[in-house]
This record gives C-alpha cells, structure tokens and sequence, in this order.
C-alpha cells in the first residue's frame, strides 16, 4: 500500500530543501522527488502547455519554466488551470513510486513542497527544512536575482515557515552554514535508523 512508510519533506522557499534531500540521499535514505517528477511531465505536456498558455512558453520542445513561473505567481487562473491539468498526474506517478519503495518495509521520504498547504498525501510523518523568513528572502534574492518585492510575494504565497514548523513532526535547522545543515542531516538520520531498527 502507497504511503505507509514514508515521511514527508517540505520546507519553504529557499529554505534548503533541495539541498538536505541530496544530503539525506547521500546518508542512505531513498527520495522520491515531487518537484523532478512535475518538471517531467511538464515537459511531456509541453503541447498542452503552448495550447492553453501560448507557444512563446515552450522552448525546443520543453517548457520555460522561469516564464511560466512568472505567469502563474501573477495570474491565479492560470495557476489554478496548471494545477488542475498537473497535479492528478504527479499524483498517480508519485504513488506509484511509493508502492516501489514500500517493498522495503523502511521509512523513505517524499519531497512535496507543498504538502500542508494542499494537504492531499496520506502521510502520517513529516520533517520540514527550516530557515526563518528573513533569511530565506535573502538567499531567494540572491539566487533568482529577483526583486526584493517579487521574491517575497512568491515566499508569502506560501503557507508561513513558521507555521510549517509548528505542524511538521521533526525539524532540520538550515539557519546556520553547511557543516551545521550536515550535521542537522547526520543526526536526522541516525534518529530514524534508530527509531526503526535499520541496520547495515
């Protein structure tokens, strides 16, 4: 049965996420990856993408993301109308990797940036990437080169980190630098070996 053994990875915007799911990778922990899953099949739907939103959206055959990016986070019918087409799809294809993964009888984690706000995984544990606000608006700026404005309007529409944190059953810290986001990773997953017996 799908889900039974994962845990949830989320976070917020420029809080790391990326980041702790290849460290954690890196630890022996399995990752399924909503994120490289959606830009898949955005990719495989890139006809329907230049249908509904126009063909200046899709370049040699794959969809500019950054583009559509900047169009969704500024049209809410256009995100609602990507969502819709979208997300039944990621769905069908995340659950059937979680049925893969369940064969292992351990914990695996599933990389859903959104999984509070849309609340549609049947996942019991959840471990959230946290930085505060402040310093995820500083990093978002200094990676997209947006402005200061944009990079805080795509950060609020979000479910607030701090909320996040206050719902998420464990936390990785990723205020500090790398060693100490390591560090964070390294004590997560000796926890969960612990807690459910792995050994190798």
């Amino acid at each position: 049965m799908a889900f039974e053994h994962a845990i949830a990875l989320t976070g917020g915007i420029a809080s790391g996420k990326s980041t702790v799911a290849t460290l954690l990778g890196l630890h022996g922990l399995r990752v399924i990856d909503a994120d490289a899953i959606a830009h898949a099949i955005l990719d495989q739907e890139s006809s329907w993408a230049a249908e509904r939103f126009g063909a200046h959206f899709v370049v040699d055959g794959k969809v500019d993301r950054a583009a559509l990016g900047r169009l969704i986070f500024s049209d809410a019918q256009a995100k609602a109308d990507l969502e819709a087409h979208l997300h039944p799809r990621i769905r069908i294809e995340i659950e059937r990797q979680s049925e893969q993964q369940e064969r292992f009888g351990f914990p695996y984690l599933i990389d859903i940036p959104l999984f509070f706000e849309k609340g549609s995984y049947p996942i019991a544990d959840s471990v959230i990437v946290y930085a505060p606000k402040s310093v995820c608006l500083e990093r978002y700026q200094k990676r997209s080169g947006m402005s200061r404005e944009e990079c805080l309007r795509r950060i609020d529409a979000q479910m607030d980190i701090e909320e996040k944190k206050r719902r998420a059953t464990w936390v990785i810290d990723n205020s500090g630098n790398l060693k100490h986001l390591q560090r964070e990773c390294e004590t997560f997953v000796e926890m969960i070996k612990k807690k459910y017996h792995y050994k190798n």
